[in-house]
């Protein structure tokens, strides 16, 4: 009956210890996914940020050559008056009004896209901060873990009934625990 309880005994220590195992491994597998998770997030807005300064490039050239659009049209409807040609001066004006209000919209696009790209900046560089952070709480919680499997190695390893035998028999002869 006695070696009866000490196998249960025993069952119940290697259960736990390995509680204790997928415990830790648990934990360490959600630090890895969220560290994971972090940084796609962080890689997605750097990508967005790229998107959007390239789209901000575009603007600028087009507003480049937008404004010398509009200077030539602007021409075009000064020398059309001054002739007196009154259609071919409504003609070029209908033409120098839709670019101005391309021109208009393009502005407003580019303020828009600033403002996003500002904001996206310092969300980005305060979550770069962060993700640093998290690198060294995730690794140090690593390392934790690694200790503490090495450290209770020993104590995790199976008892088996021979060592239970010896520790009441070191008991009963000395009275040693």
């Amino acid at each position: 009956m006695k070696a009866g309880v000490f196998e249960r005994l025993g069952l119940l220590v290697r259960a736990d210890a390995h509680g204790v195992i997928e415990s830790l491994e648990e934990r360490s597998l959600l630090a890895k996914q969220l560290l994971r998770e972090a940084e796609l997030e962080v890689a997605r807005k750097r990508a967005r940020s790229e998107s959007l300064e390239r789209e901000l490039a575009r603007l600028a050239a087009d507003q480049v050559r937008s404004q010398s659009e509009l200077a030539a049209l602007d021409a075009d409807v000064d020398l059309a008056l001054s002739r007196g040609e009154e259609d071919l001066a409504r003609f070029a004006a209908r033409k120098l009004l839709h670019e101005k209000r391309r021109a208009a919209g393009r502005e407003t696009r580019v303020a828009a896209l600033g403002r996003e790209r500002a904001e996206l900046v310092e969300r980005l560089a305060r979550q770069e901060a962060e993700l640093g952070e998290l690198r060294e709480r995730v690794r140090a919680l690593l390392q934790e873990d690694t200790a503490q499997g090495d450290d209770g190695a020993a104590c995790l390893a199976p008892v088996g009934e021979h060592d239970v035998s010896l520790e009441l028999l070191r008991r009963r002869v000395g009275g040693a625990p």
